[in-house]
């Protein structure tokens, strides 16, 4: 009689082991086996971490095996399983491998494929079709739709992380609490003692070091030193956690009637304002998007003020970038002065404060929130609802969405207030032009890099562009993304479908750039740059400035953030900062959800071209004052995870 040998691996995340009956059934293009319990006398079976060997005989031959069926039952209580796969070898020696990278919980079933990655025109036998359709409607059952906020993208209907399908939720919910990461970062930084005192001021900027000094970290005691300096205000629109804003001006706007007389003495190469504007040299940063915004209430106790600055930055001599005139609404008039350096001190410094504070507003908000958590979260929901697991783009991107669904529910749950989109900064393209745009210039090399993966893949599975149109599964994620997460607005970017394999590429290159590089940029520095309070203040205790002349320090320290409120934002920086534990970074597959040699080999050939590009980065910043490191392939998750 056939006799196959069955391999089964258990997960080695915490509680991954089982020690409920685990049965198998084999069906082939011959036949179905009888169900088999699989199990060693006076031995533990599927233990975490187990790679455990079964031999099943059946009766006849099977056939080519098409499905393996898996059933848990339960022993003692409902113990959750983890499998990562199944091997089988065949009677011929042949073996043939099942992925799973799933959790069984309860008294359940699961039928699985082998890992040949499959479009659904490639399935012409009935039970195949009918075990891809099964999938989705029980996918599409459990992964719904919700609006969270009006105007921002739905996401995932779950209140909390418990009600989340159990195969996207944390492995150990204590890891990824926020409020025990928190809780972990007053004790590491020794801020406990301040936390009580809200509403109480410090008295200067040195009085600010009391809670800083604690963490030795060469940017942010950098940003300490120097923060005041407008070649450190201008360095961050480049290259600190908010480097998207900045673009180049290409005409004066009428609602700031700056004109070369007053930043005359910050143009170093005797042209008017105008001419520096057509010789390129001109850039802007407009925080429109805070206009008549309400600052959000999370203490009711403090009155909170927002403002929607214009800064207009210049490209000096040194090729650097400065700021040369600040506006702090979008109204001109006699009480909304645009500020100078040539100002008083403490006049241009409060106002340059305020572009900073607008700029935590909108990277929290805008760059950080919406253009990664929860565009990524779009691109996860859509995936499990709209691709089955033998899809080949399943089994590209479930790498990239790992936990992102998760910790957004988490935010939701702890951590996000309510609130009264990765494109190419427009205008900075030339690297001649801006040569320290660090994430600009190593932005494009991960892109690349990411793009020819993706295209080795795509051209894999899809010989041409009628195949991509044809394939009604891909236009299905393409359309949810749109409708559902993308709420149907033009204004988004994304299609309502993908017409060819250049598309879809660069689609998917989208997909998975916001999921690991854009969200490392914009992420993994907050500690660095936002650390210092008086760089990054995430609220302001007094209204902006209508007038020059009247701005002490004392009035300064008054509108920055109290003791209370300074140390809550020292800490949640500091462990929004932190990666997880086993964190899996750019390039890292652990899961083969491909079995095909062609594509392990392009995964290898994208790991290769992510090293060098390491490298290259490693050696720019060496003897660095401030090295950017955050595009450096090995410091990026593959997924948003915190």
């Amino acid at each position: 009689m056939p006799s196959y040998t069955v391999t089964v691996a258990t997960g080695s995340q915490w509680f991954a082991g089982t020690d409920d009956y685990i049965y198998l059934s084999l069906v082939g293009s011959s036949g179905c086996s009888e169900k088999h319990l699989l199990d060693k006398a006076f031995y533990n079976d599927f233990e975490r971490g187990a790679v455990d060997s079964y031999d099943i005989t059946v009766d006849e031959e099977l056939g080519e095996i098409q499905l393996v069926k898996i059933e848990k039952r339960k022993y003692w209580l409902h113990d959750d399983w983890y499998l990562k796969y199944v091997t089988l070898k065949t009677p011929h020696g042949d073996y043939v491998e099942f992925p799973c990278y799933r959790w069984i919980t309860g008294d359940s079933e699961i039928m699985l494929r082998d890992g040949r990655a499959k479009l659904a025109r490639d399935d012409q036998i009935h039970i195949l079709k009918q075990h891809r359709r099964k999938e989705l409607e029980t996918r599409q059952k459990q992964y719904r739709w919700m609006e969270w906020n009006p105007g921002f993208p739905l996401s995932i209907d779950a209140k909390c992380h418990k009600d989340l399908p159990r195969d996207i939720q944390f492995d150990s919910e204590k890891g990824v609490d926020f409020v025990l990461n928190y809780s972990k970062a007053m004790e590491n930084l020794f801020i406990n003692r301040f936390m009580h005192m809200f509403q109480s001021s410090w008295h200067d900027f040195a009085d600010f070091e009391k809670i800083f000094v604690k963490i030795s970290n060469t940017i942010s005691e950098h940003v300490m030193k120097h923060w005041q300096e407008d070649l450190m205000f201008g360095y961050q629109f480049l290259n600190g956690c908010n480097p998207v804003l900045i673009r180049r001006c290409t005409q004066l706007p009428p609602k700031l009637p700056v004109t070369t007389d007053m930043v005359e003495c910050s143009l170093e190469r005797q042209l008017t304002l105008e001419q520096e504007v057509q010789e390129g040299n001109i850039f802007i940063v407009d925080y429109e998007l805070l206009d008549g915004i309400d600052a959000n209430k999370t203490d009711p106790c403090t009155r909170q003020f927002l403002a929607a600055p214009i800064c207009l930055l210049y490209k000096n001599l040194a090729n650097k970038i400065v700021p040369i005139a600040i506006q702090l609404s979008q109204t001109p008039g006699e009480d909304n002065p645009i500020f100078l350096p040539s100002d008083a001190k403490y006049d241009w410094l409060l106002a340059k404060i305020w572009v900073r504070s607008s700029d935590f507003h909108v990277h929290q908000t805008i760059t950080h929130l919406l253009r990664t958590h929860l565009v990524s979260e779009v691109f996860g929901i859509a995936m499990y609802r709209q691709l089955p697991a033998v899809h080949p783009i399943f089994k590209l991107l479930v790498a990239h969405v790992r936990f992102t669904i998760a910790i957004n529910t988490k935010a939701r749950e702890q951590l996000i207030c309510e609130y009264g989109l990765f494109d190419k900064a427009r205008g900075m393209d030339s690297a001649e032009d801006i040569p320290y745009y660090f994430y600009r210039d190593d932005g494009l090399r991960v892109w690349e890099a990411i793009r020819s993966f993706v295209a080795e893949v795509v051209d894999l599975y899809y010989e041409s562009d009628q195949v991509v149109a044809e394939d009604a599964e891909l236009q299905a994620f393409t359309k949810d993304v749109y409708v559902y997460g993308m709420r149907g607005s033009k204004a988004s970017g994304f299609p309502k479908a993908l017409r060819s394999c250049e598309q879809l590429t660069e689609y998917l290159t989208v997909i998975i750039f916001t999921a690991s590089a854009q969200h490392a940029a914009v992420n993994f520095g907050q500690y660095d740059w936002c650390s210092w309070i008086p760089n990054a203040p995430p609220t302001m205790r007094a209204p902006p400035p209508t007038a020059k002349g009247m701005v002490t320090i004392e009035q300064i320290v008054e509108t920055l953030p109290d003791r209370g409120r300074s140390c809550w934002h020292l800490g949640a920086v500091w462990a929004l900062s932190q990666v997880q534990e086993n964190e899996l970074f750019l390039g890292m597959y652990p899961e083969e959800h491909f079995i095909e040699k062609p594509v392990k080999e392009a995964m290898a050939r994208f790991r290769k071209n992510l090293e060098a590009i390491v490298s290259v980065i490693t050696e720019r910043n060496k003897n660095k004052k401030l090295p950017y490191y955050y595009l450096s392939p090995d410091r990026i998750p593959n997924s948003v995870a915190i």
